[in-house]
């Protein structure tokens, strides 16, 4: 299969180079087919680092300055100067860079990647954001650590990712409660499910929120959804759903070139 690295318009810009990997193009097998960029995974180690090495080479970057984090949905945020390897990698939901020729992504089967970009300023950006992530801040702190690296808050370009959609995304009511309770204006993000106490929670809508509460005006949504299109995406929540024993995971990368 061809790689597929869907790239979105708001970040074809000069001087940047992005990128929300598919499965596709990759050597991966069996329930990792086959462009899968997860080192947390059980695939094979020699293919994962094989795929990262081809995504590297599509951003236009070498493979050893292709970084991703250990992510733990937080709103921690890490600014990359150098970068690091896979087993020193920061625990973090999202990097920032100025520096050239240096790709920083996250990894997601599910949770929403959010691709940043500040032209003027020469600085991008890389978020992961589930619902733990979203909630707790990590996209108010991305823009934070932006701002401190000299953006110019009207400057800054967002998109978000493939990703779970409302109408695969059933929750129960420890979500809601909790949601509710941390953020009551999020209600309206909660739609009525089959089951009695669970709802259909947009995720997506409510990092669109966060975005726009942060003060990002220029947002683009690619309305993809990962559970929705096992040909082309990674899903967690389908792989529960299968009882599969795993999942792979995409990458969703951007690079100052």
């Amino acid at each position: 299969m061809t790689m597929q690295m869907i790239e979105a318009p708001s970040l074809a810009l000069d001087g940047i180079r992005h990128g929300f990997f598919t499965r596709a193009g990759g050597v991966s097998s069996g329930l990792y087919s086959s462009l899968n960029g997860g080192v947390g995974s059980k695939d094979d180690a020699d293919h994962v680092a094989e795929n990262r090495a081809r995504m590297a080479t599509a951003l236009g970057v070498a493979p050893d300055r292709f970084v991703t984090a250990y992510q733990i949905h937080s709103p921690q945020v890490v600014v990359a100067v150098t970068p690091w390897t896979a087993q020193d990698r920061p625990r973090a939901d999202a990097i920032v860079t100025g520096t050239s020729a240096l790709a920083i992504g996250v990894t997601t089967a599910d949770c929403g990647p959010i691709l940043f970009a500040a032209p003027g300023a020469r600085v991008v950006g890389a978020a992961h954001a589930g619902w733990r992530g979203a909630l707790s801040g990590v996209i108010e702190a991305t823009v934070e650590t932006m701002l401190q690296l000299g953006v110019a808050r009207g400057d800054i370009r967002a998109v978000l990712g493939p990703m779970i959609r409302q109408s695969n995304y059933e929750v129960g009511p420890d979500l809601i409660e909790r949601f509710a309770a941390t953020d009551p204006a999020s209600s309206r993000y909660f739609a009525p499910a089959a089951r009695d106490g669970h709802a259909l929670f947009d995720l997506g809508g409510y990092i669109l929120a966060r975005l726009e509460r942060a003060g990002v005006r220029h947002v683009e949504d690619l309305g993809l959804c990962t559970y929705a299109d096992p040909q082309r995406f990674f899903s967690f929540r389908r792989a529960t759903h299968r009882a599969e024993p795993d999942y792979g995971r995409h990458v969703n990368a951007i690079a100052l070139v």
